[in-house]
């Protein structure tokens, strides 16, 4: 079955509080009851993927300004039918910053995150169950900002609050210290 990978990675991972234990109990539960969980057009909401990326000296985390939300964010995006949900991750911080070549930071699951997308044209508000992976980019990488995005920085992890300060983001932020 297409789902039994990324249920045997959630099932080895270990959520940080009370909070994300509940997301990441929903996580599992959506996904064994949606045989379709990794597209997009599951109306309700779907698998979504990742990237907490590190600079090369660990004191920078990669932001993007979302084109669509107004809000700075890690870089991730839809798994459109693809159930490999790090090489998601991979490609959507490759696609919306131009980093590749990205080693990861913690092997498995970093964070398992479940929050409401807002309707926008003919869509629904949905969910997105982002599943989370830690990566630390290359020593001088290079940014690309693409039309996803208003902008890409790097922002030293003591200053990330004053970008995004929500607890999906601090909860992150909290964990790096860890890596």
């Amino acid at each position: 079955m297409k789902r039994d990978s990324l249920l045997a990675l959630l099932r080895s991972y270990q959520p940080l509080n009370e909070e994300e234990n509940k997301m990441y109990l929903d996580t599992i539960e959506f996904v064994e009851n949606n045989k379709d969980c990794f597209e997009r057009t599951l109306l309700a909401g779907h698998v979504t993927a990742s990237g907490w990326v590190l600079s090369a000296d660990r004191s920078a985390i990669l932001l993007m300004h979302h084109y669509k939300l107004g809000q700075w964010f890690q870089p991730g995006g839809h798994c459109d039918g693809d159930p490999d949900v790090e090489a998601v991750s991979r490609k959507e911080v490759w696609e919306e910053t131009g980093i590749s070549d990205l080693s990861l930071a913690k092997e498995g699951i970093y964070d398992v995150d479940v929050h409401l997308i807002p309707a926008h044209k003919d869509l629904p508000a949905h969910l997105h169950y982002d599943v989370r992976f830690a990566f630390v980019a290359p020593q001088n990488a290079k940014i690309v900002v693409n039309s996803e995005s208003r902008d890409v920085q790097w922002i030293p992890v003591a200053e990330v609050a004053a970008f995004n300060s929500s607890e999906s983001i601090m909860r992150m932020v909290r964990k790096t210290s860890s890596l």
